[in-house]
């Protein structure tokens, strides 16, 4: 038997929406990297951008579990001494909520270019209205 192997051109990307409300973050990301990667088909190749489009609503709604909203922080640094900023989950929830999202599923995909490009298809949007109905999504139930 030859193994076969799929081609650019092959590969059908599908639009899913997800909605956020109440589910915890950690379950949430891994779900959608998942479909981001396109691991949930069955010809997957690892070196191949394969994966499906998410679009992710209500982001503000996303729950996260014990004490977590005070105490989880997230971390950047711009390079320069003494840079470094620490900013808390509950503090980016009240200013840019998408980012919760969008910072759980970018550490879930691979850390080079494939992965970059593969983040391009994660769209998050605060409020249940997105722009993307052109591309009818289908609702994803994860």
């Amino acid at each position: 038997m030859l193994t076969s192997s799929i081609k650019k051109d092959e590969i059908k990307r599908d639009w899913y929406i997800v909605d956020a409300d109440s589910r915890t973050l950690g379950r949430l990301a891994s779900e959608i990297a998942q479909v981001i990667r396109g691991k949930r088909k069955p010809f997957y190749t690892p070196n191949l951008d394969m994966g499906d489009f998410v679009i992710v609503i209500n982001a503000e709604k996303v729950a996260v579990s014990g004490n977590k909203e005070n105490q989880k922080k997230y971390f950047s640094h711009s390079g320069y001494p003494g840079a470094d900023k620490q900013v808390s989950l509950s503090h980016l929830r009240s200013t840019q909520p998408e980012k919760i999202i969008y910072k759980a599923v970018k550490g879930m995909l691979p850390h080079n270019s494939l992965g970059r490009k593969l983040l391009k298809h994660l769209k998050v949007y605060t409020g249940p209205e997105h722009p993307h109905a052109s591309q009818e999504p289908k609702s994803y139930n994860i």
